[in-house]
């Protein structure tokens, strides 16, 4: 586990052409996702890759600013010739993103399989 920006950690696994990052926020639950962006920028250039699965199962909830975050690093990677995607969000943070319009940048999945597949639940592949 890796502590990175403002109380937040992640676990970081490498996979075949991907780098999954499970977050964890902070315990006390005031920080924000500011640096967060830069942070798991960082982790993508120190593992060679431009493939992020960002795991979001521990997010309790989905703020304007880590979603800011979320959208630097999808930026950033997209102009790299990558790839993001996210899995494991809450119904409510489900709601969230389609409330910011970011359910088609980047969809979320059940899990990373699924999001290394690019499949979703009752769609045929």
């Amino acid at each position: 586990m890796l502590d990175v920006a403002c109380g937040w950690t992640m676990d970081v696994d490498r996979g075949p052409d991907w780098l999954f990052v499970r977050l964890h926020g902070p315990t006390d639950g005031i920080a924000e996702g500011t640096e967060l962006a830069e942070m798991l920028w960082s982790q993508l250039r120190q593992h060679f890759t431009n493939r992020l699965v960002l795991e979001l199962d521990d997010l309790p909830m989905l703020r304007s600013q880590l979603i800011g975050q979320l959208v630097l690093i999808y930026k950033r990677i997209h102009a790299d010739g990558g790839m993001m995607r996210i899995c494991g969000l809450s119904a409510s943070n489900q709601d969230a993103q389609r409330a910011c319009q970011l359910a088609d940048r980047f969809p979320s999945y059940l899990n990373r399989e699924d999001a290394v597949m690019g499949h979703f639940p009752g769609r045929l592949r």
